[in-house]
C-alpha cells in the first residue's frame, strides 16, 4: 500500500507460518496476549510497519526504541525435529477508523506474499445485557474518544456458565480448525474494527484469518482473558507452550503498564512512564 509500508529487519521464509494481530482491542486482550507471547517465547523483531499517519511516538524498552508498530518471529519445536514458525504483530496505538482497512489490506497482502498459512485475531468481547449499555459494535464516529473502535459485541444470549473463549474463521479448513481444537464457534454479533475487516478480507481472498472471542471487561486491560486467548491458542498453533502463571500473577501489573501505555499512544497524551515489567 502507498500509505502503509512494511520494512523487514530480517528476511526470512514464513511459509506456512501462524501469524498473530497484536493491534489493540477491547479489554486490550491482543496486545496482552502478543505482548506475553514476545516476550515469553523470547521472539526476534523482523520488521516493522510504518505510516506518516502512525502516532509520533516511541516505545522504548530495555532502553532500545522500537516503532509502535512491529512483528516478531519465532520457532516452536515439536518433539521429533518438527517445528513451526510464528509471527507475531505487535502495537500500543489504537488506529483511527480512517486507518483500519489500510492496515488490514497491508497485512494481508503481506501474508499472502510470504505464502503464510493462517491470521490469528484475539480480540474481546462484550456481552450486552449483563448490566451496561448495549454496545453498538461500530466504527463510525470512533477513535480516540470511542473505545468501541475495535469492538465485538454479542446478544446476551450466549451460553451462561463459565467464561469462555469463541471463535469464528473465514475459510471452512478454518472452521475445521476450531472443531479439531473444541473451541466453540460465535452464533451471532457484530465484529468491528481489524478483526471484523481481516474476516471479510479472509473471505474475499480465500485466506484463513480466524477470530478468537474472550469474554472481557469493557474499557479495562484484561489480562485474565488474554490468558484464556493464550491457553485456545496451545490447542491450535502446534508446539506453543508457554507458562502462563506469571501472567495470572502480574495481571494487575501488567494491566496498568497497557493502560499507560494507551494514553501516551493518544495526541496530547500525558508522557508518564509505565511501571516496567517482565513483559514486552
Amino acid at each position: 500500500m502507498d500509505d502503509i509500508e512494511i520494512y523487514e529487519y530480517r528476511r526470512l521464509d514464513l511459509r506456512d507460518s501462524f501469524i498473530i494481530d497484536g493491534f489493540p482491542s477491547v479489554g486490550l486482550v491482543s496486545t496482552i496476549t502478543a505482548s506475553y507471547i514476545v516476550a515469553a517465547l523470547d521472539m526476534e523483531l523482523i520488521g516493522i510497519m510504518d505510516s506518516v499517519y502512525f502516532p509520533t511516538v516511541s516505545v522504548i524498552r530495555d532502553g532500545e526504541p522500537h516503532h509502535p508498530v512491529r512483528f516478531y518471529a519465532g520457532d516452536l519445536e515439536g518433539p521429533d525435529g518438527d517445528w513451526t514458525r510464528l509471527v507475531v504483530f505487535l502495537s500500543e496505538f489504537q488506529p483511527p477508523s480512517n486507518l483500519i482497512k489500510l492496515i488490514c489490506n497491508t497485512m494481508m497482502d503481506w501474508a499472502q506474499e510470504q505464502k503464510c498459512s493462517c491470521m490469528i485475531s484475539p480480540e474481546g468481547l462484550v456481552i450486552e445485557g449483563e448490566g451496561q449499555p448495549p454496545s453498538q459494535g461500530s466504527s463510525e464516529g470512533a477513535g480516540e474518544d470511542n473505545p468501541q473502535e475495535t469492538a465485538a459485541t454479542a446478544p446476551a444470549q450466549l451460553p451462561a456458565g463459565e467464561k469462555t473463549v469463541y471463535g469464528l474463521s473465514s475459510t471452512s479448513s478454518g472452521k475445521d480448525r476450531l472443531h479439531r481444537s473444541k473451541i466453540p464457534i460465535f452464533p451471532e454479533g457484530l465484529i468491528s474494527g481489524i478483526p471484523g475487516v481481516l474476516l471479510n478480507e479472509g473471505k474475499k481472498r480465500n485466506f484463513e484469518v480466524t477470530c478468537l472471542l474472550a469474554e472481557a471487561r469493557d474499557n479495562i486491560p484484561d489480562a485474565r482473558a488474554a490468558a484464556g486467548i493464550i491457553e485456545v491458542l496451545r490447542n491450535i498453533i502446534p508446539y506453543l507452550e508457554i507458562d502462563l502463571a506469571p501472567l495470572y500473577a502480574e495481571a494487575d501489573l501488567l494491566e496498568a503498564k497497557m493502560r499507560g501505555y494507551q494514553k501516551i499512544s493518544k495526541p496530547g497524551g500525558k508522557k508518564t512512564i509505565p511501571s516496567p515489567s517482565m513483559y514486552g
